[in-house]
């Protein structure tokens, strides 16, 4: 008697579709393309702001300068105020002014730039950064917590008082000094006295606002000074 073993009929039809460990391969695509398609921005990072005009021109300061708001009688009577805050409002501004700034500069080798507080330390910062420069504050009295060099000097309103620390600069170094607005000079005159107490050296003053009817840039020569806008 013979034995075997008799193959029974699949019950299963016979597909196209692919199988793999049991499971069905994903549906084709459809060839369908999208109407429309933009590319996708990462999530938190922002379009460089380029500057509405260029850098330098007639149409790029009047475009700053008419972002410049005059305040009477402040901080005293009859004193015209040159308020900033309107200018640092706008973007594309605040690049004119602080491209225009750090093509000044560029290949003279800074080592370090020194904002005066409170102002000289927004345009500071970022022309630090644009030129690869250290950063060094010169503050009110008190406001530094190490030792510090000190430097008292006239404003065209008061008395006043500048302190750096004095491990800030190193021996020999190029020094930029920069503030939002030259008026009687004695501010940036008093920051650079706190640099040559360091024995660094300063190679040039740059300033937003230059109001040369006050005579500021005469206290500051022979030394090189800069600035975007003059009144």
């Amino acid at each position: 008697m013979k034995l075997g073993i008799q193959t029974m009929p699949s019950k299963e039809k016979h597909s196209t579709t692919a199988r793999t460990g049991g499971l069905r391969s994903p549906a084709k695509p459809s060839r369908a393309e999208p109407k429309h398609t933009r590319p996708v921005r990462p999530v938190g990072v922002r379009t460089p702001i380029q500057p509405l005009i260029q850098t330098g021109t007639i149409e790029a300061l009047a475009f700053v300068k008419s972002l410049i708001r005059d305040v009477p009688d402040f901080p005293k009577p009859g004193v015209v105020f040159k308020d900033i805050t309107t200018l640092l409002a706008s973007p594309r501004a605040f690049h004119i002014v602080l491209d225009g700034l750090a093509e000044r500069f560029i290949g003279e080798h800074i080592d370090a730039i020194v904002g005066i507080e409170a102002r000289g330390f927004i345009f500071g910062g970022a022309l630090a950064a644009r030129l690869n420069a250290s950063f060094v504050p010169a503050r009110k009295p008190g406001k530094l917590p190490a030792a510090v060099d000190q430097v008292s000097y006239e404003t065209e309103y008061s008395s006043a008082t500048l302190e750096m620390h004095k491990d800030s600069l190193r021996e020999e170094g190029r020094v930029l000094v920069v503030d939002d607005v030259l008026a009687t000079g004695g501010t940036a005159w008093a920051a650079a006295e706190l640099v040559r107490k360091q024995r660094a050296y300063v190679i040039g003053y740059a300033f937003v606002v230059e109001l040369g009817f006050l005579g500021g840039r005469e206290r500051l020569l022979p030394i090189r000074v800069e600035s975007i806008l003059a009144y």
